[in-house]
């Protein structure tokens, strides 16, 4: 097993961006190497140089001493590299044995697949990681937090000198993390660990030393136990961010009622009601699994309704389609933001204008300039960090593409924002510049839907919260009300309710 990885002097540009400027910094067996920094700091491009998706211009990367220039992940994985990214890269139609056994599929003596010994060798790795799916299930049927677990099953079965996690728990449950951190904890002592999380506490949980990146230069290496949170994050930004829901600038009044689900059904949901006021921010809670993503879906016209009915500005209705729902007034951030909400190939601008296209032609042909200017107004609106409209949005950071999602809807002036886990793999600088997008949205008397996994940012941001448990909603709290443990409480009503059966 291999026992140190250092970068020396790494460098990387891409055009008009400086993406790496002479790291360096070593990582060891034993310890979990935490590297943290805002997006587009350079940590993704730092771990897809070591994967071998990218070359390096400058620098060296060695292994036990040796230097190291793998072509192409697949010689990278040969040699011992796993690199587990926050964008999944599973083959949705094939079941999960299958992806966790991808480049070594057993065969019989015939040469055809020996089912038996794969399902059992994949299931025997699902139990380890006490997960509630059997081998066979597809991938495409698993929740996005499955998916999830499915990737790190499928580095973890390869028995890795090197594994690097980037933001491996943005979709996780609570108890998923925890067993993950006890896999973590066990394998460290084999193998080279780095950890990339934006989650301070995980990082103080489950690292021994700390790298901190900003801009794409090295900042400072530290064992965990030698930094606190406060400096990590005036590391990262350049400056101290205070208490970020404290300064926020709030809405402070909220108007009428203008949204309402009654009785709502659909897959994962079971007769939902809930109202939504002008300029209110409504949080939605919950554990995976809840419902919540299911819910705003079947408002949204993304999934089927069985029953009940929705209501905007005391109209109800009829939404078959996302189309029909834009058109009412209603917009949606969704969850998965690579697969369901950027077009990562296309530029930022396409990705702005992209629902507005229609009202943009002139003479049967899209009015370019005032495309561009949409697009150039979204960018300044909300700080969008591009050095130009006409970039690919693959290129940006998280926070920039959710930046550039969020331009997208407000430009269809929507009376009701759906935001589904919008800061899941944002760094904490570009949530704080989020958090306050979203309040300056509310201001303008939108309503906004807030889901998000992380209890703090329900608690700081929301005017109300909804919680829901296996499809219902099983409780409702005030700002002044909501509590951690109110919470929790509620989002495991009808799981306590059922034990004590």
């Amino acid at each position: 097993m291999s026992e140190l990885l250092e970068f020396k002097n790494i460098s990387k540009s891409f055009p008009g961006v400086l993406a790496l400027d002479g790291v360096s910094f070593t990582a060891r067996r034993g310890e979990v190497t935490a590297l943290v920094g805002e997006n587009g700091a350079g940590k993704s491009t730092l771990l897809k140089i070591l994967n071998g998706d990218y070359r390096h211009d400058s620098g060296q990367y060695l292994i036990d001493h040796e230097e190291k220039n793998f072509a192409n992940p697949r010689e990278a994985i040969k040699n011992g590299i796993s690199v587990i990214y926050q964008e999944r890269q599973v083959v949705p139609y094939l079941s999960v044995a299958e992806n966790i056994f991808m480049e070594d599929i057993p065969t019989g003596k015939t040469g055809l697949i020996n089912f038996g010994e794969l399902n059992g060798k994949a299931q025997e790795i699902i139990s380890e990681f006490k997960l509630p799916f059997r081998a066979t299930a597809r991938v495409r049927d698993l929740s996005v937090a499955f998916q999830q677990m499915v990737e790190i099953m499928k580095a973890y079965r390869r028995h890795p000198s090197i594994i690097a996690f980037d933001e491996p728990t943005a979709s996780l449950s609570d108890a998923e993390i925890v067993s993950l951190f006890n896999i973590i904890k066990r394998l460290k002592n084999e193998m080279i660990i780095i950890y990339v999380s934006h989650r301070m506490n995980e990082i103080f949980k489950i690292s021994d030393q700390v790298v901190i990146l900003k801009d794409g230069r090295f900042i400072r290496q530290e064992m965990t136990g030698n930094i606190n949170e406060d400096e990590i994050i005036r590391s990262m930004v350049g400056r101290d961010l205070g208490d970020v829901f404290h300064s926020l600038s709030r809405n402070e009044k909220t108007g009428d009622v203008i949204f309402r689900a009654e009785n709502l059904r659909a897959d994962n949901v079971k007769d939902v009601c809930f109202e939504v006021r002008a300029g209110e921010i409504v949080g939605f809670a919950g554990l995976v699994g809840a419902g919540r993503t299911e819910t705003m879906r079947a408002i949204f016209g993304a999934d089927k309704k069985e029953k009940g009915g929705v209501s905007l500005l005391g109209k109800g209705l009829d939404i078959k389609f996302p189309e029909d729902a834009i058109k009412s007034g209603i917009a949606l951030c969704p969850e998965d933001r690579k697969e369901q909400g950027i077009f990562s190939i296309r530029a930022v601008k396409d990705n702005i204008s992209v629902i507005m296209l229609r009202s943009l032609v002139k003479n049967g042909f899209i009015d370019t300039r005032a495309e561009n200017e949409m697009a150039e107004r979204g960018v300044r609106q909300l700080n969008i960090r591009t050095p130009s409209i006409f970039k690919p949005i693959g290129e940006l950071s998280g926070g920039n593409q959710q930046k550039t999602i969020f331009a997208r809807w407000i430009a269809t002036y929507p009376k009701l924002l759906i935001l589904d886990e919008p800061t899941k793999g944002i760094d904490v600088g570009s949530k704080s510049e989020i958090y306050q997008i979203i309040c300056d949205l509310a201001k303008q008397g939108i309503g906004i839907i807030f889901i998000s996994s992380e209890l703090p940012e329900i608690l700081g941001l929301c005017d109300r919260v909804v919680v829901m448990c296996q499809g219902r909603i099983t409780g409702e709290l005030s700002r002044e009300e909501a509590s951690d443990h109110k919470v929790l409480t509620l989002a495991m009503a009808d799981m306590l309710g059922e034990k004590q059966k």
